[in-house]
């Protein structure tokens, strides 16, 4: 009676499993290609940040130095045209400064203290860029991490880069199809990849306050690239 009963459940799995078996060998043939486009086009707008580092021997004058420079900085921000949406502060800092000495069993001695006060600003006129940079260091920023150009509205040129790496897979799912004599049929699936292209940073190593005309800027180019892949049917 239990041989029976095992036979009968058996037989149960290969009937419920048969039918998925015989989908598996009529499967779709398919062909995948990944495509790429990308295109070129001229920033309008920058991110930069600058700030001022005050040393002095104790934290609370080197806060006050500190405190004295950055306000200078915000009123040339404003007067330069920046907006309040487009000022934030990106990093303070209050650290203690030691003398380590040559012998390594001394204990290190206390020098005094740094304050380091960051912020980073938006510029959304680039013809503005090197007066801005000029204009905050005359004001006493002794910091200045880079410029990061970057487009305000990407969305045009992102849907072109997606006509082109559509077009790129295609192009290269014909040369396929003409060299093994299949012929492709509809488009079972796309998937889209955002390709990363890194801003590209300006560093000012030196600025000097006395310094009577702009900052020069080269704004170069974007390239805004999407990658796709793409899977046809195979008649």
């Amino acid at each position: 009676m239990i041989k029976t009963v095992a036979c009968a459940a058996f037989s149960l799995l290969v009937m419920l499993f048969t039918p998925a078996l015989a989908e598996d060998t009529n499967m779709t043939r398919a062909i995948s290609l990944n495509g790429h486009g990308e295109v070129h086009m001229a920033p309008d707008m920058a991110i930069v940040t600058v700030g001022v580092i005050s040393t002095a021997p104790t934290a609370r004058e080197a806060l006050t130095a500190n405190t004295k420079s950055m306000e200078a900085i915000f009123a040339a921000l404003k007067s330069a045209g920046i907006d309040a949406r487009d000022m934030q502060t990106s990093n303070f800092m209050v650290n203690p400064r030691y003398d380590y000495g040559q012998n390594t069993g001394q204990a290190p001695k206390l020098m005094g203290y740094d304050v380091s006060n960051n912020v980073t600003i938006t510029i959304r006129k680039l013809d503005n860029l090197g007066a801005v940079l000029d204009q905050v260091v005359t004001s006493g920023s002794n910091q200045v991490n880079g410029v990061v150009f970057q487009v305000s509205h990407p969305e045009t040129a992102t849907d072109e880069a997606r006509k082109l790496a559509f077009a790129d897979a295609l192009r290269k799912a014909k040369v396929y199809a003409s060299a093994s004599g299949i012929t492709l049929g509809n488009v079972l699936n796309v998937t889209e990849g955002v390709g990363y292209q890194p801003p590209v940073p300006m560093y000012a190593k030196t600025m000097r306050a006395e310094a009577s005309a702009d900052v020069p800027i080269a704004q170069g180019e974007q390239t805004i690239s999407i990658d796709v892949n793409v899977s046809w049917e195979i008649k």
